[in-house]
Formats: structure tokens, C-alpha cells, sequence
């Protein structure tokens, strides 16, 4: 059982979003052992290009993984894929399921993330009943396929999205721990990232550099 503290988004600092695309050759598997050791605080199963079985037994493995070192597991967008690996939550886009659906199907007690790149989004997720917000890109990616005009929104934006919501909000896009300081300066929790960690060398001394950086 995780404890509830460390499902309260409003406590997560680094957040590794999984992509094996991007993991130089490795294993998701051995890519989030090393980061979890590295002390992420969340872990979320990304990996849309490959099967849905696949993403469902990988989900089941990281389950154990997650469970035994106490921290979340989130799911990227499949609320049944959460359901059926008993992740403590889901994340969704704009695109998406709404948050109102997942919640309905996920239950009170399940942690609901949505992806935000605008005020107006932001406000239309917390009403709609998301526990936390990730928003940007904050800085240029290239790990995901982002509209332009999502794309670079900088820390000004976290700092507008936080001044309008009362849940936590979770940079992402294109943070490094270079830059993550203004990220966390404008009022987000924390920072989410997939290529700072997954491409690293070593996995878990970037997880490390990345929370010295945000708790700095």
C-alpha cells in the first residue's frame, strides 16, 4: 500500500514520464528501476507506440516495481489500461477522455492528471475534477508531437496557470535540470520529464541531479 502522501501530487518534485523510444537501447523496465532509485516521485507509463498487450504486461511489471518502492504509477490516457494494471491513476490530454468521465470510471480515490497548455484549459480541468495539471510545453520538445502553438509557453505560462488554479500544477516539456529552476520559481510543484532521464547515461544520477536542481 503507497502511502497517501506520496499520491498527493502537490508533493511530487521530479516526475519521469516512460518512453523506451528514447531510453539509448534500454529497457523501460531498467530505465524507471534506476530513476526510482534515483528518488523520482511518480512514475508515469507513457509508451504509445507499442501494443496495447504490451503496454498492459510492461504496466503490470512496472506495477511491482512502483508498489514495492512506494511511489505512484500513472497511466498516460487509457483509463481501462489503469483499471486493469490497478495504477493509482490516469493521465489525460485535451484530445482525451474528459476528466469527468475518468473519474466516474476510476473511482474518488484515484488520481487524475490533465494535460494543459492554456488558463482556459486549466480552469476547465480543475472543475471537471483533476487532482493536478501538467502544463507546457513549457520549453521547445522533442519527445512528443506538440501543436506550436502548445509549444514553448515558457515559465510565464506556469506562473498565469498557477495564479488561476488551486491544484497543483506539473511542468513539462523540454526541461532539463539546466533549466527546471524557473519552472518551479513561477509555482509549479514540480517538473515532468521523459529524454533528461530516459536518454541519460546514467539514469539514476539524472534523476538525482534533477530533484537537487528542483529542490534548489
Amino acid at each position: 500500500m503507497i502511502d497517501s502522501s506520496a499520491t498527493d501530487p502537490g508533493g511530487w518534485r521530479t516526475y519521469l514520464v516512460t518512453q523506451e523510444s528514447v531510453s539509448a537501447g534500454r529497457s523501460t523496465l531498467e530505465i524507471v528501476g534506476a530513476a526510482l532509485e534515483g528518488g523520482v516521485d511518480v512514475i508515469q507509463l507513457r509508451e504509445k507506440s507499442v501494443s496495447a498487450r504490451r503496454r498492459y504486461e510492461l504496466g503490470l511489471e512496472l506495477r511491482e516495481l512502483t508498489a514495492a518502492a512506494g511511489v505512484p504509477l500513472i497511466v498516460n490516457d487509457r483509463i481501462d489500461l489503469a483499471l486493469a494494471i490497478e495504477a493509482d491513476g490516469v493521465h489525460v490530454g485535451q484530445s482525451d477522455l474528459p476528466v469527468a468521465v475518468a473519474r466516474d470510471v476510476l473511482g474518488p480515490d484515484a488520481i487524475v492528471g490533465c494535460s494543459a497548455s492554456t488558463v482556459a484549459d486549466a480552469k476547465r480541468a480543475e472543475a471537471d475534477g483533476a487532482d493536478y495539471l501538467g502544463v507546457g510545453s513549457v520549453y521547445a520538445t522533442s519527445s512528443k508531437n506538440v501543436d506550436p502553438d502548445e509549444s514553448g509557453v515558457g515559465p510565464a505560462r506556469i506562473a498565469a496557470v498557477v495564479d488561476a488554479v488551486s491544484i497543483p500544477v506539473v511542468g513539462i516539456g523540454g526541461i532539463t535540470t539546466e533549466n527546471a529552476s524557473p519552472v518551479v520559481e513561477a509555482g509549479a510543484a514540480g517538473v515532468a520529464v521523459i529524454s533528461e532521464i530516459t536518454a541519460a547515461d546514467d539514469p539514476k544520477a539524472a534523476s538525482e541531479r534533477l530533484a537537487a536542481a528542483v529542490r534548489r
